[in-house]
Formats: structure tokens, C-alpha cells, sequence
């Protein structure tokens, strides 16, 4: 049967039609996508019905159309991540958590093996990435898997240094505290705020437009490949980075216990048979591994990985802190500027907390030159030299070189992160 001009026509119009009305759905609802049966979890003899099945028995996911920007900061132990954190943490559009993969470390660890072999650290990953997808998506009871004891009708008192968090010591998580309150001290939130209720804290989070975390627990940016390429997050990824040798010098101030031996050897100029030199290079492999996969900019990171060295943030913590944001993508607030000022310029005196975050910035990243000996700065050199040069942290060759603080110990590096 042959069909008329007009009917072929028709049949066009009416095909354009049905196509303008699909991408109208799918551009105006969220995207949902039926999940693939993973086989670790399906029997032998199990058998897929159909795919409409499928998708009924599984939960689907949305997609993140609105392109809210997340923040992880990537760092370790005492290289200025508090400080970053709290870059953020002011904003008034951010909602900043600190350290919440601490609950996941304090649970699991007891009841790994002693080994830290590779089956243990996948266990420890594997939940710290469930975690953090999950506050992403503002879901803080997932919390409550690891706050111990667990918390009763979604109230705790044991959520990990609570008060670093505006937004967790604000209306409406908190009302106990007034406009006076904003700049209030950690321990006072604490006590003026009483018991956290997380289903406040979900509100709270939800009503913000960005989430950022910070965490020194995640070791290399590579353990975080599968929560930057889900399309849910739109995940970026500051790497804070500090010199090895400051971070050896803070860490034997700071940790006195855990870093008795380093500070005999520093005391007496002999090194102690038994020290733990793991706690040094432990922290130069996983600079070396992190920061190689960020500087050699696989496709997976492109525009999701931004490099800092505290030294550079140090020096210039507003200019810094304006890149990270145009990096963000996110309007930096006055709010940020004002706390920028009036915590960079302090005296040794005032940053008497060992997490505090009010110092002379400056001063005190070069304050490991004079904490060190010379001996241990050698030693530390030739464990770390390959990150140091990688980062473009200068060798010393002598003692003299080392105390002059006119002689500059990091090269200017632009390490501006790629699109």
C-alpha cells in the first residue's frame, strides 16, 4: 500500500513531537537509572525476570541535575588542615563537617587484624567512601552505624569535635545560641548546645547549597576515584600538601607520646635503636603516590583536583583562598575575608589549642627550621627527597643554611589544577 506526501508528513511531525517530549522528561526530571546486579550479591541459580523487575526491587538513585559542588579536603596529619577547613566552615552557603571518618577509624579498627595488610585497608575504605557518599547526599543517620554508643532517637553527645562546626552549632541544630554567639569557642558550642540531633542536622545540611568535609584518614586521592566519577556528587578534591619536615617537627610537638623516640634522638643527638621511622615515611609514600596521580591529571580528575601547599596558603592565605573557591566555583562571602583577617596575625600565645586555628600563618610555617636538629632534618631529607624535590621543597646542605630564614626553603610553583 502506497502512502500519500501527506500522510508521510504527518508521520514526521507526529515522530519530532514524541522526541521534543522525551527530552523535555528527561531534562526536567531526575535521571534514575536501574542498578546492575552485582554477583556478590545473586545466587548461582538466580535468574533475571525482566528488567522492569529489576528496577522495582532495587533502589534507583538521582542524579545530581543542580550541580551543587562538594568539597573534600584531602590532607594528613598536622599540615594546616584544620586551618583549610575552617576556609570553609565560615562560608554561609557550606556545610562543613570535621573528621567524621574518625567514627569509622575508632569502630573498625578494634576489630581488624593487627596486620594493616591490604584486606584490612580495602575494609576501611570501602566504608569511609559508603560514609562519605552518604553525608554528601545529607544522610548524617548513616552516622550513627559507627557513633559509639549509638545514638537513641537520633540524638548524640559523641559526634567527633562537633563544635568545629558552624553549621552544627547554628539554628536550627542549635537555638540555644544568638547572633552574639557566631565566633564562639569549640567547648562553649559544646556546652551551650547540649545533645546533637542529627534529623536537625539533616534539615540543616539540606538547606545548604554546598558540603564540605575534611579529613586526614583517606590516604592517597586514588581511594577516592569512585565518589569523584559518581555523577550523583560533582565531588572536587583540594589536596593539601606541607613540607615533610614541618610536619615531622609540628607532629613531635603536638603528639608527645606517640613521638617520644624522635624527640630523644632531637634531645641528645643519638638515635634511638627502636624508632619508628614509619611515621615519617608513611606520610612521604602517600604524598608521592597522591600528588604523582593529581600531577600527571588523568581524565577522571580533570577539573576535580586542585594541588596546595600550606607554605603558599601560608603566605598568602587571602589570594590562596580566592583560587580555591574560582576553582570551586563558589562565590567566596565576606564572612570567610573577615575570619581570614582575624586569624592570620596572631601570636604564638593565642594558638594555644593543638587544633587551634588562630596564628601567625606565616611564622609558623617555617617554625620547624628552629624545632628540628640539623641531624634529623638530614635524615628526614633522604627518606623524603623524591617528594621533596616533586613538590619543590629545597634541600639544606648545612646547619647555617637551615636556621637563615632569608634563604627561602620552597620554590615558587604554580600548581594550578587543569580543566
Amino acid at each position: 500500500m502506497q502512502c500519500s506526501w501527506k500522510a508521510v508528513l504527518l508521520l514526521a511531525l507526529a515522530s519530532i513531537a514524541i522526541q521534543y517530549t522525551a527530552i523535555r522528561t528527561f531534562t526536567t526530571k531526575s535521571f534514575h537509572s536501574c542498578p546492575v546486579p552485582s554477583p556478590m550479591n545473586c545466587t548461582l541459580n538466580q535468574e533475571i525476570e525482566s528488567t522492569d523487575r529489576l528496577c522495582d526491587e532495587n533502589p534507583t538513585f538521582s542524579y545530581n541535575l543542580s550541580k551543587k559542588t562538594h568539597v573534600l579536603i584531602l590532607a594528613t596529619t598536622r599540615s594546616g588542615s584544620s586551618f583549610v577547613g575552617q576556609l570553609f566552615n565560615q562560608h554561609f552557603d557550606v556545610f562543613y563537617l570535621f573528621e567524621p571518618l574518625y567514627h569509622v577509624q575508632y569502630t573498625l579498627i578494634p576489630k581488624l587484624s593487627q596486620t594493616k595488610g591490604s584486606a584490612d585497608r580495602r575494609i576501611m575504605l570501602g566504608a569511609a567512601r559508603d560514609l562519605l557518599r552518604s553525608l554528601y547526599d545529607c544522610d548524617l543517620y548513616f552516622l550513627e552505624n559507627y557513633i559509639k554508643p549509638q545514638p537513641v532517637n537520633h540524638t548524640t553527645d559523641r559526634l567527633f569535635r562537633r563544635g568545629a562546626s558552624k553549621a552544627l552549632c547554628s539554628p536550627p541544630v542549635c537555638e540555644s545560641l544568638t547572633p552574639i554567639d557566631i565566633y564562639l569557642e569549640e567547648g562553649e558550642c559544646v556546652r551551650k548546645c547540649s545533645t546533637l540531633n542529627l534529623t536537625l542536622a539533616t534539615e540543616s545540611c539540606k538547606e545548604h547549597g554546598h558540603v564540605a568535609i575534611k579529613t586526614v584518614r583517606v590516604p592517597e586521592v586514588n581511594d577516592l576515584r569512585a565518589l569523584v566519577e559518581d555523577p550523583r556528587l560533582n565531588l572536587k578534591i583540594i589536596q593539601l600538601v606541607r613540607d615533610p619536615r614541618g610536619i615531622l617537627a609540628s607532629r613531635s610537638e603536638t603528639f608527645r607520646d606517640t613521638y617520644r623516640l624522635w624527640r630523644i634522638w632531637d634531645g641528645t643527638g643519638r638515635k634511638p635503636y627502636n624508632l619508628d621511622v614509619t611515621q615519617l615515611t608513611t606520610v612521604c609514600e602517600d604524598f608521592l603516590n597522591s600528588v604523582s596521580t593529581g600531577l600527571n591529571r588523568p581524565s577522571w580528575l580533570k577539573g576535580k583536583y586542585m594541588l596546595v601547599r600550606y607554605e603558599d596558603l601560608a603566605r598568602n592565605p587571602l589570594k590562596k583562598t580566592e583560587e580555591m573557591y574560582e576553582f570551586l566555583g563558589i562565590p567566596m562571602d565576606s564572612n570567610v575575608e573577615r575570619w581570614i583577617q582575624n586569624n592570620t596575625r596572631g601570636d604564638r600565645s593565642a594558638a594555644r589549642h593543638k587544633y587551634g586555628t588562630l596564628r601567625n600563618s606565616a611564622a609558623t610555617a617555617e617554625r620547624w627550621r628552629f624545632r628540628l636538629s640539623y641531624e634529623i632534618v638530614t635524615f628526614t631529607q633522604n627518606a623524603c627527597q623524591q617528594v621533596l624535590l616533586q613538590l619543590g621543597y629545597k634541600l639544606v646542605s648545612s646547619e647555617e643554611e637551615l636556621k637563615n630564614l632569608s634563604i627561602s626553603l620552597v620554590e615558587e610553583r604554580d600548581f594550578l589544577p587543569f580543566w
